[in-house]
Parts: C-alpha cells; sequence; structure tokens
C-alpha cells in the first residue's frame, strides 16, 4: 500500500494486486489488533533495533522517517498516540483505522485495487520487466514491478512465501527462511505447569552452548509448550543465527536485586517465618502458581522448618531465583511467527531505491527482503520506509 502510494504521488498510473479478499489482513493483527505501526525512538534507536541487514537501511530509514509516518497517518485521518517504549498507536486502537486511513489515500492518488487477484509469475524480457502474468494466464504489461508480498509467517493472512518464488525465478538468492519473533518450546513439565502465569519484570537470558547471545528485562509468559510474551519473542531473532547449539533460558525472577540483596530479603522473611515449614514462606516473594515449582527445583524439602534451612540451601534457593533454568526444545513454526526471518538477500537490491541489480524495472519492498527487527514497531517501519523508497523510484 505504501508503495502504491508513493508511486502514483510521482505521477505514475499504479495498479495494486492484491490476492486476498481485502487489503492489510497482516497489518489487522498486527499488535494483537491495535497496530504498533511504528516507534517513535530517534533514527539511531531504530538501527538499533534491526536484527538483520541493519546498514541496509539507512538509506531506507533516513528517506522515510519514523516522524513522517506519524506525519502522514495523522494527515490521513488516523490520529496516533504514543507509549511506553515510544511505541506508536493509532489514537483509537483499531488496526482497521490505519487500513481505512491507507485505503483513503490509495482512492486519493487514484490507484487502482484489483482484489482476489493472484500474480503468478514476473515476466521479464532481456533483462527487464515487461509486466506479470495472473493466475489463469491473464497478463498485465508494465514497465515496472513492486514485489511487496510479505514473508512466510501468518500464512492464514495470504503470506506464504510468494514472492521468494518470484524472485528466485528472476535469479535472485534468497537466504533461509525461519520464523521469526515467535515463542519457544521448552523440555521437561514445568511450563505446562505453570500455564498462563504471566511474569512482569524479570530478565530473560539466552544461551547458545554456554555463550549468552540475548537479554532482556520485562514481561514473559508461561504456555502448555513453554514460553511466550515480548521478552521471549524477542529472543528468537537471535535464536534464528544459532541453529543447531543447545539453547537454554535463564530467567532471573528478581533482577531488580543482586544476588547479596536478594539473600537479605530471604533472611528478613525467614525471620518472619522462623517455625514455618518452608513451603509456606515464600508467599510474599513469588507468586502461588510458581512456589511448588521453585520448591522442587530448589531440592529444599517443603515441610522443612525455616529455622533448620542451612545457608548453603539458602544460598542455592536465592542463585535459583536470579537464574530459573529452562532448556529450549525448538522454536514454533510460521503459524504463530509474527516475521520471518531471511528473504531476497540484499546484496542483489540497491539500498537507495530497492531496485534489482539483476533486473531492471524490478523492486523489493518489506519482509519479503532479508530484513528483520525486535518488537515495538520496528518491522513496520522498515515496511513503510522500504515501500515508499520503491514507490518514489
Amino acid at each position: 500500500m505504501m508503495a502504491a502510494i508513493c508511486s502514483a504521488k510521482e505521477g505514475n498510473q499504479v495498479v495494486l494486486l492484491e490476492k486476498n479478499e481485502k487489503l492489510g489482513k497482516k497489518l489487522f493483527i498486527t499488535g494483537k489488533g491495535r497496530c504498533n505501526l511504528t516507534n517513535a525512538g530517534d533514527i539511531e534507536d531504530l538501527m538499533g533495533h534491526v536484527v538483520t541487514n541493519r546498514e541496509f537501511l539507512y538509506s531506507a530509514f533516513y528517506s522515510f522517517t519514523n516522524e513522517q509516518m506519524m506525519e502522514w497517518m495523522e494527515q490521513w485521518g488516523c490520529p496516533v498516540k504514543v507509549e511506553r517504549g515510544n511505541r506508536v498507536f493509532p489514537l483509537s486502537d483499531k488496526s482497521s483505522d490505519v487500513i481505512r486511513a491507507m485505503e483513503r489515500e490509495l482512492r486519493h492518488q487514484k490507484v487502482t485495487v484489483k482484489l482476489n487477484t493472484e500474480v503468478r509469475r514476473i515476466l521479464t524480457e532481456s533483462g527487464r520487466t515487461r509486466g506479470v502474468e495472473l493466475k489463469g494466464s491473464r497478463v498485465m504489461r508494465a514497465d515496472k514491478v513492486i514485489i511487496a508480498t510479505g514473508g512466510m509467517s501468518y500464512p492464514s493472512t495470504g503470506s506464504t512465501g510468494d514472492g521468494y518464488g518470484f524472485a528466485k525465478k528472476e535469479g535472485h538468492k534468497v537466504t533461509h527462511l525461519y520464523p521469526a519473533l515467535v515463542p519457544f518450546n521448552v523440555d521437561g513439565t514445568v511450563c505446562s505447569r505453570l500455564q498462563g502465569l504471566s511474569l512482569k519484570n524479570v530478565e530473560a537470558s539466552l544461551y547458545a552452548d554456554g555463550k549468552r547471545i540475548y537479554k532482556e528485562f520485562g514481561e514473559m509468559l508461561f504456555t502448555h509448550f513453554g514460553v511466550s510474551g515480548p521478552i521471549i519473542i524477542s529472543a528468537s531473532s537471535y535464536a534464528v543465527q544459532h541453529k543447531g547449539k543447545q539453547l537454554k533460558f535463564l530467567i532471573d525472577l528478581k533482577p531488580a536485586l543482586s544476588e547479596e540483596q536478594l539473600d537479605q530479603r530471604l533472611l528478613k522473611d525467614f525471620q518472619e517465618n522462623i517455625n514455618k515449614e518452608f513451603k509456606n514462606s515464600l508467599g510474599k516473594l513469588l507468586p502461588k502458581k510458581l512456589i511448588p515449582v521453585i520448591l522442587e527445583l530448589s531440592e529444599i524439602p517443603g515441610e522443612k522448618k525455616i529455622h533448620e534451612i542451612t545457608k548453603k540451601e539458602r544460598m542455592r534457593l536465592a542463585e535459583l531465583l536470579k537464574a530459573v533454568p529452562l532448556s529450549v526444545t525448538s522454536t514454533r513454526g510460521f503459524k504463530e511467527a509474527i516475521i520471518t526471518h531471511g528473504g531476497v538477500d540484499v546484496k542483489e537490491i540497491n539500498p537507495s531505491t530497492m531496485e534489482s541489480k539483476k533486473v531492471q524495472g524490478l523492486y523489493f519492498a518489506g519482509e519479503v527482503l532479508d530484513l528483520d527487527a525486535l518488537t515495538g514497531g520496528y518491522n513496520l517501519q522498515i515496511a513503510w520506509s522500504t515501500g515508499y523508497l520503491a514507490g518514489m523510484n
């Protein structure tokens, strides 16, 4: 949509081909239906949250900034607001308002939108784009074609990897594709026993073969299969770079306290509950659902009286609360992934125009490219900025 709007602004006759029955199906479900449409941080902050091929995006992010995106949304009749973490949402909290604003602008720019129209292949001749062939062998002639098909995540919204096939047929390299911003499957029964428990203000660290590759503070959720939530799914973008290695999470339940401070806190709690059984002394420290699991992992008998607990056992408990271990078996699949890691190799794309270096008049924008970022509106800004450049050129 952004590419079509920007191309039409340049005075081109633009046709937007959409295989779904309506526009913006994936946009509709982003941000749990609220649409976290960009991030209000400065450009360097945006860059810092890009995981793959950061340098490629300099031209795009500086050509069309997050500030401009917010301004355009306001101009198009969709006022926005900034929430914690600089996340930007429509004032109404409705992703449908973002889609409607873009549809109005498409009409205003006289873009022809063809719904239920599936592209089968890109037509080229002597290294130049000549148009597309549609399902049913119908041909549409065009001087330029922009591929903005998205990736493989949430295939029910129409992103079934078509763009990768088009790119490969035109001689482009497509890197390995993995689900990213996705929950993790975890070994054992701990997570299923804690299913539904959400923890705020914890710190998750992800290790690959014993080396820390990620650390983040915030919110997480236990599920029947493993772990999810903002700080967990962001870790998946780093996990894909360590395929085949042994992955393990360590969850710090009390990141605000050092181990010594936590030990002091335990001593204080233990003093107050000196004659109670251990299992009945952790109510102030932990959510009720978590206590049986911590008892088990600490290997301190629940019936043991507080005054019988040794210093060594107390220290072991403090260590555990600072690093609850969870062994990862795998990530979940594309059906649950927010984005795709991998895509059309950016070495073969001009970063200033988004044009293919292999085929004249063929452009790429958005998630079909090998670009991805963490959660917080950054991936949509990649879509807007690359779409803008492709359209303008």
